[in-house]
């Protein structure tokens, strides 16, 4: 290995690959993360590999100078726009003999701006002379170089280091971006980390953005640059804009909202979130050289087939060893092909395919498959693959999510997302309407008709407000019971008010008898026992308008929303309500 490492070292045989680093509002390419790649036919490809291999013989230092002159050399060689961002540890950082210039004179003599280059703080190893470290970050910042902090929440000081650094950009772990859009926590401290940036000067830069509903969830906090697979994958000669369709997400005027569809925690979510990676065997290997490898490997339960980069196949462990135990298989079967003991009918799936999809697919295929595993692939290669109780695992833990989240009737939005989007439509200052939906007369048809059908006007009712509202600007919510909200920032919102209306007076009779109905309503008790007569249910819609600086959270709208629904209740038969007092004070003022 040291050899391997001299040998590198020697022949500068590290190849750059770039990563863009792009604005979240409005998709421009600020600058580059470059990454490096030992030589393609030796273990040292992989970075994790060669820094250990590094440390381990005492080369970190040696190895991380070829690295930025590396990626120095070849940004420039491609003229690449923007900033680049070099990878740097503490402790090459305090070494004495990387303060002397170094690395300017290589900016120097590429012709790039020192201005152009940001040292980035990557922490491997625990760093305990911040004094030094804040001489040596110093001494960059004298020369025109920006300083960023990398991996935030995940290193063993990055907080202090922020704190003592005062650096002009923090990169937040990638564990806190991955699923940001289903996990509020995550989204909480994303926020938190947000609001501590603003108020020191520092850009966030969030690492790992892998889906749609991640970028866009990330793009709505507020965060000023983002990074990862759905913006664009590390390159040698990577794209001098970020794709079209992504330029148009991030410009759009469309807000993470909850999926209306039943099962859409499920569909947003790729089998890819759980593939592993494990040894894989060509078809030409021996049953005798497979068995070794599970001797070799207690913990390994499968083994994938695959040719040139094909997946033909799977072989399970326990099947294995249950013929091989059987008398004479061993001297049969030992020196022919594994084909022999392989399935051959294994559930090979695109990485892109829903968690959902896949296990719809094992039960109709075959059960078994749970215990074999799913072989994943990427346009067809294979790329690795997910068991089982992983595969169970993550879809029982969506649906959980989806039961926190969303009313399992109408799987409408419930409480905890509604009050995060009100939340967030305040902080970005957005005009919008809160609409509070409500049933009268609700209870008594319960009692007469059932609780079944009062599901039935329930559902009815959601199907309804969704029908009037536009799906890229309006969000609809399901408080619980028979209330509804809708946050309204499509600009004829009064209108659509009126129709929903008028819709739900020309739906409601149908879930009457013929005589209710032509009565307009029925006779029931009330709690003392006495004969009332209800008429038929009727919907009252009130309405609140938010305004820049007069309410600061959710708590406020839901008391106002709740008020204007109380007079709208007052009037008869199905009705709306609109608190125009917001707009008084804006004529007063």
């Amino acid at each position: 290995m040291h050899s391997q490492l001299l040998r590198i070292i020697e022949q500068r045989s590290l190849t750059a690959r770039f990563q863009p680093i792009v604005d979240m509002q409005n998709g421009d390419i600020i600058g580059y993360e470059g990454l490096i790649r030992g030589p393609s036919d030796s273990s040292l490809h992989a970075p994790i590999n060669l820094f250990k291999a590094a440390a381990d013989h005492n080369l970190t230092v040696t190895i991380e100078h070829l690295c930025r002159k590396v990626v120095l050399e070849q940004f420039s060689a491609q003229k690449l726009p923007g900033k680049i961002f070099l990878n740097v540890s503490p402790e090459s950082l305090i070494q004495r003999d990387t303060r002397y210039g170094e690395t300017l004179d290589t900016v120097h003599q590429l012709g790039i701006s020192p201005e152009r280059v940001i040292i980035e703080l990557t922490e491997y190893q625990p760093t305990h002379d911040y004094g030094l470290l804040c001489d040596a970050v110093m001494h960059y910042r004298e020369m025109g170089f920006e300083i960023a902090i990398d991996d935030l929440g995940e290193g063993f000081s990055s907080l202090r280091l922020w704190s003592e650094l005062k650096p002009d950009y923090v990169k937040i772990d990638m564990h806190f971006i991955q699923g940001i859009d289903l996990d509020p926590v995550k989204a909480q401290f994303v926020r938190s980390i947000q609001s501590i940036a603003e108020k020191s000067g520092t850009k966030v830069i969030a690492e790992g953005i892998e889906t749609q509903a991640e970028l866009i969830a990330v793009r709505d906090l507020g965060v000023a640059c983002g990074q990862g697979y759905h913006i664009a994958r590390p390159h040698p000669a990577p794209a001098k804009m970020i794709s079209a369709e992504v330029i148009k997400l991030l410009s759009s005027d469309q807000q993470l909202m909850f999926k209306r569809h039943a099962g859409g925690v499920e569909q947003m979510t790729a089998v890819e979130k759980i593939l592993k990676t494990c040894p894989t065997v060509p078809s030409t290997m021996l049953n005798n050289q497979v068995d070794d490898i599970f001797l070799q490997n207690p913990r390994l339960q499968i083994l994938p087939v695959v040719d040139n980069g094909i997946p033909v196949g799977i072989i399970n462990r326990y099947h294995m060893i249950d013929r091989f135990a059987r008398p004479y298989q061993r001297e049969l079967y030992g020196k022919k092909s594994c084909k022999v003991f392989m399935d051959a009918h294994a559930v090979v799936v695109d990485k892109n395919t829903s968690m959902q999809d896949v296990s719809h697919i094992i039960v109709e295929a075959n059960p078994e498959h749970l215990i074999n595993g799913i072989i994943i692939t990427d346009q067809g290669q294979y790329i690795g693959i997910c068991t089982g109780p992983d595969l169970m695992r993550e879809i029982t833990q969506m649906q959980i999510t989806a039961a926190r989240y969303a009313n399992p009737l109408t799987q409408l939005p419930g409480n905890v997302p509604i009050n995060e989007h009100i939340d967030h439509l305040l902080r970005k200052q957005q005009n919008f309407s809160a609409c509070y939906c409500d049933l009268d007369h609700f209870k008594p048809f319960n009692d007469v008709y059932g609780y079944r059908r009062g599901d039935d006007i329930i559902q009815m009712t959601s199907e309804i407000l969704k029908q009037h509202c536009d799906p890229q600007l309006d969000f609809i919510g399901h408080i619980g019971g028979d209330d509804f909200i809708i946050l309204f920032r499509s600009e004829d919102w009064e209108q659509r008010c009126q129709d929903i209306l008028q819709n739900f007076a020309a739906s409601i009779g149908d879930f009457y008898s013929n005589d209710d109905r032509e009565r307009g309503g029925y006779l029931s008790e009330d709690r003392q026992g006495k004969k009332v007569f209800y008429p038929l249910v009727s919907l009252s819609l009130g309405v609140v308008k938010s305004r820049a600086n007069k309410f600061y959270s959710h708590h406020q709208i839901s008391i106002a929303a709740s008020e204007a629904k109380k007079q709208a209740k007052k009037i008869h038969g199905n009705s709306l309500f609109i608190d125009r007092r917001s707009e008084l004070d804006l004529i007063i003022s």
